[in-house]
């Protein structure tokens, strides 16, 4: 409901015209239907029927969670069943819901499997075998349907015998092609690519299991239906496989109308009234409940977190199940809005409305569906986990439940709303971030969502009275039984309160643009850096970038903006606390001036505080950090190292390291070499993510430097922590007169020194595009980006720069840039290299 997959305003707006294209064929193939038919047929759906159904849901279910499972084995990694089926029901059950399962389940997994340390590309790889497991059953099943009940088969899909004869054994011919190919474990090269086929074992069970959890699901339907001797259920489930693949493809959420429609093109000899009564219980059923049950899993694990007794046993679990509590609560919220509109389309109870006053009833009728509006809209904030929308949210929740009384003693519609805002108060810790509602901001997939909601409640308030004949008149009718005029004047509400808080959103006033730091705010920055284990947090001293306080002022975001780009440098500094509300104080504040938020050079460790701000990793390569407490130039491992040592002190090489106060004094000799190097590499000064020759910036920080017959030929700034955790270099130049290996000799040194007074790492910086997966099922950036390093070396050393790196034994971290991603990226990138080199002149000089 609230998320999806092609991203921007054209996707929204392409996903909101499928939608009103499967409403128009539902309208279109309902021809005379009665809204009592759709009731008749509820209440002809016996409690065996609906025993069965919840039955085979808990099956598939039960089966999906071993789609996860297949996937670990696969990726050759081992959780205990107990958290991966937790992990995959809370996925599924809030990714049926949202739409499009494939993101929004692993967005999920993202932060639940990633708190227990799987990387970002195998959490990519278990969504991609997962989805791959579903279209391997469901071509498994259509294939059975057509070759072993080929009649029934040709019949529901309007199609003649031959022709699923032979779709049947053309489709088994692929299959079979598929088996032969991913049945060896083999290395498979595809031009520049290499591929792990899963093996027999792995591809049976993905066959098995595909197949085993849509029969479930298929069957879960099939026995809501009425009996019918000429369908069978191995001729629905291929039908049921039609339907549901193609509601996947529409990027409707949920797939709803899209679903429902081609169910009743192809179940011509079902009545329309059985078709939307079975499909309205089994999506309660099927997704419905278990998005309450995984809800009521959250609301567990809060009350645990509350109790002195088992608070040491919740930790566990609420690491990951807090993790996704706020997407939760938004979607239980937006269900909760949905309900109200249309409950404030469908008629009213007649029995109930004997001891309501007219004027309350019309007032509640009204209420009901504007509370109903605001809802959607603050559940956006709810995902945001803003304050002022929690607090709204609870104010609504209970007008709504006031409203459902009011309106014809609906107390089925106040239980629910009472659960959502009961759920709410019991997770208030997690809805942290101070900000006013002006943050919810706008954005087009949201708008789709809302705009689906209030069409699909207006379609089933118009469904419903479709028998009352329109006129003027309808609109001031007041009456108890007056349904249908209390239907339009809900709708016209409904609508005017969502455009009028869109429009209001819309409309806030942008702030203003910030300018470059002065003497208070460099000054609050370094006691921000002195805080941070992290010593790129220096770079804040060259001046050139932007600074985002928070209110207590311990804790920032440097960035500066680079075309439609606002690239912050690297993760926020300083007191953690404040990362996750500075983070989404970034993120408004680029919404307000219609930018792109980017992170660059970011760690794994806040990748699920970045997905939460909509954003995507790309990873850029890997980082090498040396244990300096192992580190010496002693053993084989070493011995590179150890000659290019001895080499340059043969050639007259001694190290020597400045403190500020010395640097100060040898200024104009390190300015010497500056210009040297930089008039030897034909170029200018970079920035943004590197410190340049500036008197103010060099003076600040120790300098290592290479001496030869007592003169300075090389020099490296030294950035350090004040706590000692890491030490890196940041400039580091040389000129013509430096020995040969005067570089390794300085590094040597440094990383001797800094063991020697008790730093535990020296960072050795970036290697780009290093680390990146040749996987089939890793992201296009990655396959572009190996490409780049496997072709590229004849512009940049991007393999000799890591072989350089890799002397030092040192461990390697990934660094990713976070980004709004898809087509955005390659102008992001341009952005960000614009940003460093000086323009683009600068990028290509570079």
């Amino acid at each position: 409901m609230l998320q999806f997959p092609l991203g921007g305003a054209p996707a929204a707006a392409l996903t909101i015209l499928l939608f009103s294209l499967a409403l128009w064929m539902l309208h279109r193939e309902l021809g005379d239907f009665h809204p009592s038919q759709f009731s008749a047929q509820l209440r002809a759906v016996t409690p065996q029927a609906i025993a069965w159904a919840l039955l085979l849901t808990g099956a598939s279910y039960f089966v999906l969670t071993l789609h996860d499972v297949i996937a670990l084995r696969a990726i050759a990694r081992k959780l205990p069943y107990s958290l991966v089926s937790r992990v995959a029901y809370l996925s599924y059950a809030i990714g049926h819901n949202v739409g499009f399962a494939a993101l929004s389940g692993g967005a999920m997994r993202l932060r639940m499997y990633g708190s227990v340390g799987l990387t970002t590309l195998e959490i990519t790889s278990i969504v991609a075998i997962g989805s791959a497991t579903f279209f391997m059953g469901a071509a498994l099943l259509l294939d059975l349907s057509l070759l072993l009940d080929a009649g029934d088969a040709a019949r529901v899909l309007h199609i003649t015998n031959v022709t699923a004869s032979v779709g049947g054994w053309g489709l088994l011919a692929l299959l079979l092609a598929y088996v032969a190919i991913a049945g060896r474990k083999r290395t498979l090269a595809i031009g520049s690519w290499s591929v792990n086929t899963p093996g027999a074992t792995t591809t049976v069970l993905q066959f098995v299991l595909g197949a085993l959890d849509i029969v479930f699901a298929a069957s879960a339907f099939y026995v809501l239906l009425p009996a019918d001797p000429n369908l069978s259920l191995p001729a629905f489930t291929g039908l049921y496989v039609v339907a549901m693949v193609a509601a996947l493809a529409s990027g409707v959420p949920g797939g709803i109308g899209v679903f429902e429609s081609i169910l009743l093109v192809l179940l011509p000899q079902q009545s329309p009234g059985a078709v939307l009564a079975a499909c309205a219980l089994y999506r309660a059923i099927y997704y419905l409940l278990p998005f309450a049950a995984a809800l009521a899993l959250m609301v567990v694990q809060e009350v645990a977190l509350r109790g002195k007794t088992v608070r040491r046993l919740a930790r566990g679990a609420g690491g990951w199940i807090g993790l996704v509590t706020p997407q939760v609560l938004g979607v239980a919220v937006f269900i909760a809005g949905t309900v109200l509109l249309i409950s404030g389309a469908l008629p009213s109870v007649g029995s109930r409305m004997g001891l309501i006053p007219l004027p309350l009833v019309e007032l509640s009728h009204l209420a009901g569906s504007a509370t109903g509006a605001g809802l959607l809209i603050l559940a956006r904030g709810l995902l945001q986990r803003i304050d002022a929308a929690y607090y709204l949210t609870q104010v609504l929740l209970a007008t709504g439940i006031a409203a459902s009384l009011l309106k014809g003693g609906d107390y089925e519609e106040a239980s629910l709303l009472l659960a959502v805002m009961s759920a709410l108060r019991l997770a208030r810790p997690r809805f942290d971030r101070h900000a006013t509602l002006r943050a919810i901001g706008v954005s087009g997939p949201w708008l789709a969502a809302i705009a689906i909601t209030l069409l699909a409640s207006i379609w089933i308030g118009l469904l419903a009275f479709r028998h009352v004949q329109y006129h003027d008149a309808l609109w001031l009718h007041f009456a108890l039984n007056a349904d249908a005029p209390r239907m339009l004047r809900a709708a016209l509400t409904a609508v005017a309160v969502a455009a009028g808080l869109l429009l209001w959103l819309w409309l806030s006033p942008a702030r203003p643009r910030l300018s470059l730091p002065d003497a208070r705010d460099l000054e609050d920055a370094a006691a921000c850096v002195r805080r941070s284990t992290q010593t790129s947090a220096n770079l804040v001293f060259t001046g050139d970038k932007r600074l985002l306080f928070c209110d207590e002022r311990d804790a920032f975001i440097m960035f500066q903006v680079s075309g439609r780009s606002w690239i912050a440098m690297g993760d926020p500094v300083g007191n953690p606390q404040r990362f996750d509300l500075l983070a989404w104080r970034f993120r408004e504040l680029c919404d307000r001036h219609a930018a792109w938020p980017v992170f660059y050079q970011v760690g794994a460790k806040l990748l699920p505080m970045y997905l939460d701000l909509g954003l995507s990793p790309a990873k850029l390569g890997e980082e090498a950090r040396v244990a300096l407490a192992d580190f010496s130039l002693e053993g084989p491992r070493r011995a590179d190292i150890r000659h290019s040592h001895r080499r340059a002190q043969r050639d007259g090489a001694q190290f020597e390291l400045l403190q500020p106060t010395q640097v100060q004094e040898q200024l104009n000799a390190l300015r010497l070499v500056s210009n040297r190097w930089l008039s030897n590499k034909s170029g200018a000064e970079k920035g943004f993510s590197i410190g340049a020759f500036t008197q103010d910036y060099v003076t600040r920080f120790p300098c290592g430097v290479v001496r030869v017959n007592g003169e300075i030929v090389a020099f490296a700034t030294l950035w350090c922590t004040e706590e000692r955790q890491e030490l890196s270099v940041d400039l580091m130049r040389y000129d013509q007169r430096a020995p040969k290996g005067a570089m390794e000799f300085l590094f040597a040194e440094l990383m001797l020194w800094g063991k020697t007074e008790g730093y535990a790492w020296f960072n050795l910086g970036v290697a780009p595009l290093a680390g990146l997966e040749a996987h089939p099922l890793a992201s296009p950036w990655h396959k572009l980006g190996i490409f780049i390093y496997r072709q590229g070396e004849t512009f940049y050393n991007f393999d000799g720069l890591r072989r350089y790196k890799a002397k030092y034994d040192p461990q390697w971290q990934p660094r990713y840039l976070v980004s709004p991603g898809g087509l955005r990226l390659p102008r992001v990138l341009l952005d960000t290299a614009s940003l460093i080199g000086g323009g683009v002149r600068g990028v290509i000089r570079r």
